[in-house]
């Protein structure tokens, strides 16, 4: 081996009379070295990176490191670069450890003099080149093994074998003493894997001198018999002259790969949880369906299925539970069509059932109502019932679209028409849901700009104290001026933006605007009023609502007196349990807690009594027919007693008529707000309003 001079040294010593020593005796004899010194760990770790050396001497015990430590650091740092260390202990443990942490020798202070610690670099330096070229020979030596695990099959110019290695005869059946001598076409049988045709492998001579034959997609037969897929090569074996002598044949056993490689092909195109073909698999029956349909002349349907309710069970008996009901679900679909039928899982708790086949586009109605009685059979899941229902969207070729992409879309945009028909139900495409659809991401679009934008206001609509006449209230309303459609009612984006996720921090800021508002209010001398905000179901059951609400309400200095949180019945029953303490922890800081559009939902005593609650706000379909309508005078008069007999306040919506106003004073109404009091407007109208009263 040639002896590599040692041209760069890095010391790290933090004892300036050891670092001089040092150098003194680096400095002794014609050499010359370049030394470079550094005092601590770190330098010695941006050296190391930054510049280049032969070698490097460590001194074990550094302000910022000591022991081991240094050792690994450097070798971090420089993982290939020769290491000697020096400690002031003469310590073999220690000494052990430093080498097998990569160090190449160990150095005591005060035990070396120049020309042997010249000598002990050099050696290092070597060492570690002998290892390094070890190493490389090892390697080399490694991939070689490898390779032997393939079947070796050698010929003479005759194409009679001469040699096989160990895998070669297991591969064949043939031992090397058998084969030695027989034709390769009789021991080495190779067929192609979609023909079945043999190969001729009887003259190897017929390769040429110059090149590789390949023969993909192939299995070697047994001697057995068993047919073992295989990937193979041959090549001639040439002379000085370039004569070809021989054949060499080398041969994998791909078994594993291939299954593998089904295997992977199965997964790309199923679903792993249910097994069902996934998206990518059915866009291709999909465009099969349609092919063979323009063909035989008859009609190909999808129908998208939205499972409801699945949600819920997830997040309250958790995702494995979740799971076995998907899995359930698909076994029920499955089981409601027909073998050339494709039930598929698009993801989540979204299915899609291609019928391959119908007649009539009507017929599709029929299997709809069979796919939806069979999702709402109880599916028995842990020994418990579980019920969910579904919505089903559906498309049909040619009449809604003549490929693959525009029938699922198609059949998604008649999937939500379903669910805003009230669930449980199907729904055919047309035409204008694409309209309506287009619409809806234009919405959701221009909401996720409206907050950053500034688009978003409040308008406050006063409540009346029915026995007084006294403005005690105000409900917060939120609007949207968008800057290219005007004003966009809350009815068509309030929906859009709990679908999407989007209220929460709409529903955030409106809590914000609305508790600083007020307490603006009754800064400037104001008469004290309650603010109502809508709380919509997406934000109660978000796991930080109580702590947004409490923030708030710190960041804006309004007393939790001030403000009254509003919540529809079916919010409040989705998660009764829980429910009941985020109420209570509501009202324990003063905040006071109403029923949205009461009656319009459960309405029962039963769950009334269960809640916390303040007040209970009648329906304004309601009282816009209390005059007229001998049923909704009954209701209106059913709920201000039973909130009497509950201790809660009685607020009526949509009160527009003097009327209206005379009946619910005569039946004891507590409260009231409606165009008749105040339309919503600007919070300047309302501050206009509070003053008047005031004076």
């Amino acid at each position: 081996m040639n002896k590599k001079p040692i041209k760069a040294l890095l010391v790290v010593e933090d004892n300036a009379g050891d670092a001089r020593l040092l150098l003194e005796m680096l400095n002794e004899g014609p050499h010359t070295i370049d030394v470079t010194v550094v005092s601590s760990l770190r330098d010695a770790e941006l050296h190391l990176v930054l510049h280049t050396y032969d070698i490097a001497l460590l001194d074990l015990g550094l302000p910022d490191g000591n022991g081991m430590e240094v050792v690994r650091r450097a070798r971090s740092a420089a993982p290939s670069l020769p290491l000697v260390v020096l400690t002031g202990l003469d310590d073999e443990a220690m000494a052990a450890q430093t080498l097998k942490e990569g160090a190449q020798d160990y150095l005591i202070k005060g035990e070396i003099e120049g020309r042997g610690l010249l000598r002990a670099l050099r050696y290092a330096v070597e060492r570690k080149a002998m290892e390094e070229s070890l190493f490389t020979e090892k390697e080399r030596a490694q991939v070689t093994l490898n390779c032997i695990a393939d079947g070796v099959v050698c010929t003479d110019s005759s194409g009679n074998i001469t040699f096989l290695n160990v895998v070669a005869e297991r591969m064949t059946g043939w031992s090397l003493e058998e084969a030695s001598g027989r034709p390769m076409s009789e021991v080495y049988r190779i067929f192609d894997a979609t023909t079945g045709i043999a190969t001729n492998l009887a003259n190897p001579l017929a390769f040429g001198n110059d090149g590789i034959y390949d023969k993909p997609n192939s299995a070697l037969q047994r001697r057995d018999g068993i047919m073992t897929p295989i990937e193979n090569s041959i090549s001639p074996i040439l002379d000085r002259l370039g004569c070809t002598t021989g054949a060499v044949m080398v041969s994998r056993d791909v078994s594993a790969a291939r299954r593998m490689a089904i295997e992977m092909i199965h997964s790309a195109e199923h679903d792993f949880l249910t097994g069902l073909p996934n998206r990518m698999l059915l866009h291709d029956r999909v465009s099969q369906a349609i092919a063979l349909a323009i063909r035989q002349q008859h009609k190909v349907a999808l129908l998208f299925i939205d499972v409801d309710g699945f949600k819920h069970i997830n997040d309250s008996l958790g995702h494995p539970a979740g799971d076995k009901l998907l899995q359930s679900l698909a076994h029920r679909l499955v089981g409601c069509v027909r073998s050339s039928d494709t039930v598929s899982r698009q993801g989540g708790d979204e299915f899609v059932v291609l019928l391959s086949s119908v007649r009539l586009a009507e017929d599709t109605a029929v299997a709809a109502k069979k796919l939806l009685a069979a999702i709402a059979d109880p599916h028995l899941v842990d020994r418990r019932d579980l019920h969910v229902t579904a919505s089903i969207g559906v498309s049909v070729y040619p009449d809604d679209g003549t490929d693959a992409e525009t029938l699922i879309k198609n059949a998604d945009t008649a999937m939500y028409q379903a669910k805003a028909h009230g669930r449980q139900g199907y729904q055919f495409f047309k035409a204008v849901m694409n309209v309506k659809a287009v619409e809806r991401q234009s919405t959701e679009e221009s909401l996720r700009s409206a907050l950053k934008r500034q688009e978003f206001h409040v308008h406050y609509q006063p409540r009346v104290d029915l026995r007084t006449g006294q403005i005690i209230g105000a409900e917060a309303l939120l609007r949207w001026s968008h800057p290219e459609r005007g004003n966009i009612p809350p009815d068509q984006f309030i929906p859009i933006a709990e679908d999407c996720g989007l209220i929460l921090p709409i529903g955030e800021w409106i809590l914000r605007e609305a508790c600083a508002q007020t307490q603006k209010w009754l800064q400037e001398g104001l008469p004290p009023i309650t603010i109502a905000v809508n709380i919509s179901g997406v934000q109660f059951g978000n796991e930080d609502f109580l702590a947004d609400v409490f923030a708030i309400l710190e960041e804006t200095g309004l007393d939790p007196r001030h403000l009254e949180l509003e919540l529809t019945e079916s919010v409040l029953m989705k998660h009764a349990e829980s429910t009941e303490v985020i109420l209570k922890t509501l009202r324990s800081k003063g905040i006071q807690v109403s029923v949205d559009d009461f009656g319009t939902g459960y309405s029962s005593l039963s769950y009334l009594s269960k809640f916390s609650l303040d007040a209970l706000k009648i329906d304004q379909s309601f009282v816009r027919r209390i005059i007229s309508s001998p049923e909704d005078t009954a209701i209106v008069t059913a709920i201000i007693s039973m909130g009497r007999s509950l201790s809660l306040q009685v607020v009526a919506e949509g009160v527009e008529t003097l009327e209206e106003l005379a009946f619910l004073q005569a039946h004891q109404c507590d409260e009231a707000q409606g165009y008749f009091f105040g339309r919503p407007s600007p919070p300047k109208n309302l501050q206009i309003c509070l003053q008047f009263h005031a004076e």
